[in-house]
């Protein structure tokens, strides 16, 4: 079967897929009190909500083929067969724009209860008002950004760049989506994060292996398809747990006999059986099957956005659960900080992985003989435990309910993780262990102009300072804790910054911009005044920081707003001693190395120094006593 009707058929299907669960539903805004804007808009918000989810994950897919399951070779340019893929990838992207900026209007319709010719003339006040149409704002700025660079790429960095670019414009939707509110919003959000990204790395690459194994002058056909079998295994084991983690707490037990129920058990039916195939038929045969099963999973992810969940219906979330996702009826105390724990599946499951791997590129190193020094082992797994208890154990569960405990985790994110992770050296121990060709993409990725730009002091320290001032002293921080993503890219941003910081001024690892010790002495010292001034600001203010965010919440074991939040700025002023000691002593310690060093390289230079100088002397006086006889 060609290519292009097998893809036709796939996306034929997947399609009438959703329009057939679309006109089943019926009006699903009534269920919610909602007024239906009607049969035609529904339909319309579907088909093009599909195109745009289609387009979107073979774009990111074609992309993550052509830098990671294609052979790069030494060289930066792209060869043929990643260059054909990068190719799909910029016609994906350009049909993503198109039904990006179709959804904007039928989005704003949809959400506000109106046909699309009644939406059109107040498009700009429904867009204001309703949150999925900025979300779709915002990937048809993502999709054509793609496109336009992804269509003059023509080197490995840039399409990792674009790749990375096209992940976010992907996964801007789900944040608006059903996962999004209500109870355990916070669980089903993080859940769907791997969940559309296994998705899209698994529906993309298999279109891309599609046009990859056509092509007349393909090579390493059979380490291509093993490599792509061995990524996509791993997608669907993270495809069917994200997806019932992500879907149960929506549909309920009691609500897996519904609609919704129904069609989240087929679709995670789908992608349980496409292994199973494989091992029956053969990896290769299998690859049409797969196309097809998975165009009808993606209708039905579609249909999902659709329907209403059955926790919406049987069970009305609280206050609390509707902006956090949780109760916090009692406050924290010592046995609940370490007893109460609610798994962060970002950022507490990526504490876990690195542990996981650091242990087992530790583990190998030594088996062949090398040396690798136990204190980076333990500063590594000490960073990893600090960034798990900060978001999973009860420090993380009652953050969002408390300023001060919020203070806590930032402190935790920004400070105390980061000194103990850059003193694990990740970067030297990936190097190490790593086969050759992901030693060449982190080799590229460490000298690319992205590392070096991201790695500016003056950068660095600007953002690592001044998001203090700017996230509280604003009302951005209130409106990050609305949201469950933006809370969740807030303690991103927290750990990220802080390691930047702090790899630059005392990382085991070399950084794109090496810098002096007296110049990372230097701007160790220029933040400290700015940071120790912002914990002064916060305990002496007289206005509450998110008053209207904690007034939501009206949590009885936080009685006096103000009181806790000056806790919050004691706590800010006086944790960042103990980290900035570490750094001190680390970089202080580094110092005398390098110069021990540098002092055991003059000697050994100035001993061959001598040593030539001695043997030309008695050339000399070999030379003088031949020319006497």
């Amino acid at each position: 079967m060609r290519f292009d009707r097998t893809l036709a058929i796939s996306a034929a299907i997947g399609l009438a897929y959703v329009l057939v669960i679309v006109w089943l539903a019926g009006d699903v805004h009534g269920i919610l009190g909602d007024s239906d804007p009607g049969r035609l808009t529904g339909m319309s918000v579907g088909a093009v909500r599909f195109g745009a989810n289609a387009s979107a994950v073979v774009a990111m897919g074609a992309l993550a083929f052509a830098a990671f399951l294609v052979p790069t070779g030494r060289s930066s340019k792209l060869v043929a067969d990643s260059y054909a893929a990068v190719r799909l990838a910029h016609g994906a992207a350009t049909i993503w724009t198109v039904c990006a900026a179709a959804m904007i209007p039928l989005a704003a319709a949809d959400s506000s209860g109106k046909s699309l010719g009644e939406a059109l003339p107040i498009l700009p006040d429904l867009i204001d008002a309703t949150v999925e149409p900025k979300a779709w704002l915002f990937v048809f700025a993502i999709a054509a950004a793609v496109a336009i660079g992804s269509r003059s790429t023509l080197s490995w960095g840039p399409v990792v760049l674009w790749f990375a670019v096209a992940v976010v414009g992907l996964l801007a939707p789900m944040v608006a989506g059903n996962g999004s509110v209500g109870a355990w919003h916070d669980v089903t959000t993080n859940a769907l994060v791997w969940h559309v990204l296994a998705a899209g790395l698994w529906v993309g690459s298999l279109v891309a292996l599609w046009l990859f194994w056509l092509r007349p002058t393909a090579r390493d056909r059979e380490r291509v398809l093993a490599r792509y079998h061995r990524v996509t295994l791993g997608c669907v084991i993270v495809l069917i747990l994200s997806g019932a983690i992500a879907g149960m707490p929506l549909a309920r037990p009691e609500g897996l006999t519904t609609g919704y129920g129904l069609l989240l058990l087929c679709k995670l039916a789908i992608c349980a059986l496409v292994p199973l195939a494989r091992l029956r038929w053969g990896a290769r045969h299998t690859l049409a099957v797969e196309l097809l099963a998975l165009g009808v999973a993606m209708g039905a992810t579609v249909g999902l956005t659709y329907l209403v969940p059955p926790a919406f219906v049987l069970d009305r979330a609280s206050i609390a659960e509707t902006i956090v996702g949780y109760e916090l009826p009692f406050g924290p105390d010592i046995g609940a900080l370490f007893g109460q724990w609610r798994f962060d599946l970002i950022l507490g499951l990526a504490a876990v992985l690195a542990a996981f791997w650091y242990l087992r590129a530790v583990t190998r190193l030594r088996r062949r003989g090398d040396h690798w020094s136990r204190w980076r082992t333990v500063a590594w797994l000490l960073g990893c435990l600090v960034v798990l208890l900060a978001t999973s154990s009860g420090i993380g569960f009652f953050s969002p309910g408390s300023f001060s405990m919020h203070m806590v985790v930032h402190m935790l994110l920004g400070m105390l993780a980061p000194v103990l992770l850059v003193q694990g050296g990740p970067v030297t121990l990936a190097l190490r262990t790593l086969p050759p060709e992901p030693r060449g993409w982190l080799v590229s990725l460490m000298h690319s102009r992205a590392a070096r730009i991201a790695t500016n002091p003056v950068l660095v320290t600007v953002v690592y300072v001044g998001s203090y001032y700017l996230l509280y002293l604003s009302d951005l921080f209130e409106t990050a804790m609305l949201e469950h993503w933006s809370h969740q890219l807030m303690n991103v941003h927290f750990l990220v910054s802080g390691y930047l910081f702090f790899w630059l001024v005392s990382g085991v690892d070399r950084p794109p911009r090496p810098m002096v010790h007296l110049a990372k002495l230097g701007m160790l010292f220029a933040v400290m005044p700015f940071h120790a001034f912002f914990g002064v600001i916060v305990m002496n203010s007289n206005s509450v920081i998110a008053e209207t965010y904690y007034g939501y919440l009206s949590l009885d074991w936080v009685p006096d707003l103000l009181a806790d939040q000056r806790l919050a700025g004691g706590i800010a002023w006086a944790a960042g001693e103990a980290p900035m000691l570490i750094v001190l002593i680390a970089l202080l310690a580094q110092w005398a190395s390098a110069d021990k060093r540098e002092a055991s390289r003059a000697e050994r230079q100035a001993d061959r120094d001598e040593d030539e100088r001695l043997a030309a002397y008695n050339a000399m006086l070999a030379e003088l006593a031949d020319r006497q006889r």
